[in-house]
C-alpha cells in the first residue's frame, strides 16, 4: 500500500519493503512540513511498526526542526527493539548529518538495497 502526502513544497511517499517501513521524503523539510513527518512517523510507531526507513533520495534542504523529527522517536522505536535507518542522503545532507554526530546515532545506508 502506498500512501502519499504532501504540501507546496514537501511530499512523503509510505511504502512497505520487506518488514520496513519506507518513508520517501522530497523537497524541503522545515519548520513548515516537519510536523507532517512527525505525524507520519507518529502514526507509523501507533500502528505497531517500528522498523522505519526513511529515504532521502529526493530531499534537497534539511533545517534544525527536520533533524529534530528524528531525535523525537529513536529513543521509544529503539525500546520497542526497532530502528529507524536513513538511506540516499546526498552529500551536503550526509555532511550536516556528520557536524551534528547524527552518524552516531543513526545507521546510514547508501541505498536501502544495502540495508536488507
Amino acid at each position: 500500500m502506498e500512501n502519499t502526502k504532501n504540501i507546496e513544497k514537501f511530499s512523503l511517499t509510505i511504502e512497505h519493503f520487506q518488514g520496513w517501513v519506507v518513508i520517501k521524503i522530497q523537497g524541503y523539510l522545515d519548520a513548515h512540513t516537519s510536523p507532517i513527518l512527525e505525524s507520519t512517523i507518529s502514526d507509523t510507531i501507533k500502528n505497531g511498526e517500528n522498523k522505519i526507513v526513511i529515504d532521502f533520495e529526493h530531499l534537497d534542504y534539511i533545517s534544525s526542526a527536520g533533524f529534530g523529527v528524528f531525535m523525537e522517536f529513536i529513543e521509544e522505536i529503539r525500546e520497542n527493539e526497532g530502528d529507524i535507518v536513513l538511506v540516499n542522503l546526498n552529500e551536503k545532507i550526509h555532511k550536516l548529518f556528520e557536524l551534528l554526530g547524527f552518524t552516531y546515532l543513526f545507521k546510514i545506508y547508501p541505498t536501502i538495497n544495502e540495508l536488507i
